[in-house]
């Protein structure tokens, strides 16, 4: 892109200072005791009808109180500073199939589930498996190294806390719509070439006919509005392949002074999530992250998180290039690993 093409300045409540967004507390939303009950009896119907999480619709999980409030974290989300922290729903005392059945139910008051890796996993588990970072086949969130800042292939990705580590493994959160902000400003031409195709490795979840990478900008300027993709990991893994679009030392000290100002305590900030919190992030206004964590040794105590990529129907507009990476540009039924031959499910287990 030339310099002169630059989109403005980001003015939007989703181009925010971490110390400071932190501080307002606004995105924190207790869920009270009339809530929890009508989440409890809400899964508790619907597990009497069905096993099947996956099948759980907005319509199967009616919240005449709840339901309000989550319409207003939607477009918080979509439209504001695109994160929110609901706690604590009490994990400790509920099976893990109403667990799991009142994350998914909220999750469809927010979009629709998407899955998450090539066996059609719709509900994800984060959790240690003892794989290598390393590993060009592995996705990071299976093992207990920092994943770094980046997106998820989703409109909003959720997580709720079912067991934290015995140390590290906190959420971090940044603005990319503020990282853009501080490139255009100080410098441009960096700013520039992140609107060049980056490749970005798939980690060996290919659906037929696809190539084992998507070639999309760090930073798309559509209908008004800018919109970032980002792991730098499997960026630097794509190199691997032949075929895949070079980096030249442009891109590289671009992609250097993005994961710089994504790691600067004056843009990001922190947070540990307690056993029932549930996160939800705007993929195309924020990253997210996850500290490294030393996990417990017993089986039963490792960290263990449960996760949700949701496609909202009031989404965004996307460029067409966003299709190698979300199948579809198509608000409601974008993102998400879609290999036709896998049958969608939502596991209680990690597998």
């Amino acid at each position: 892109m030339q310099l002169s093409s630059l989109p403005p300045i980001i003015e939007s409540p989703s181009a925010w200072l971490g110390p400071r967004v932190c501080a307002e507390g606004t995105w924190i939303h207790p869920l009270d005791d009339e809530e929890l009950r009508e989440l409890e009896r809400a899964a508790q119907r619907y597990l009497e009808k069905s096993d099947d999480i996956s099948k759980i619709r907005q319509q199967d999980f009616v919240l005449p109180k709840l339901g309000a409030r989550l319409g207003r974290i939607h477009d918080a989300l979509i439209h504001g500073a695109g994160f929110a922290l609901l706690r604590a729903l009490p994990v400790s005392t509920w099976s893990k199939p109403v667990t799991a059945a009142v994350f998914f139910g909220i999750g469809q008051h927010l979009g629709f589930a998407r899955p998450q890796n090539a066996r059609g996993h719709v509900l994800g588990h984060v959790i240690d498996m003892g794989l290598r970072a390393d590993d060009p086949n592995v996705r990071i969130y299976q093992t207990h190294a920092r994943q770094t800042f980046h997106t998820d292939s989703s409109d909003i990705v959720g997580l709720v806390c079912l067991q934290q580590a015995r140390s590290g493994g906190d959420s971090a959160l940044v603005s990319s719509n503020t990282i853009y902000n501080e490139m255009r400003r100080d410098h441009p031409e960096l700013a520039a070439a992140l609107f060049d195709p980056i490749a970005t490795d798939r980690r060996g979840e290919i659906a037929s006919g696809q190539k084992p990478f998507f070639e999309i900008p760090v930073f798309t300027w559509h209908a008004g509005m800018m919109s970032s993709i980002y792991q730098r990991q499997y960026i630097d893994s794509a190199q691997r392949f032949d075929d895949a679009m070079r980096l030249t030392p442009l891109h590289i000290e671009a992609l250097d002074c993005f994961d710089a100002l994504a790691n600067d305590t004056r843009l990001n900030f922190l947070m540990r999530l307690e056993p029932g919190d549930m996160q939800f992030v705007h993929n195309h206004t924020l990253l997210h992250d996850r500290t490294a964590f030393e996990d417990w040794a017993e089986p039963a105590r490792k960290r263990h998180l449960l996760r949700l990529w949701l496609s909202s129907p009031e989404a965004r507009p996307l460029p067409e290039v966003w299709a190698q990476r979300y199948g579809t540009i198509e608000p409601g039924v974008r993102g998400g690993v879609t290999i036709p031959e896998a049958a969608w499910n939502a596991p209680l287990d990690p597998v």
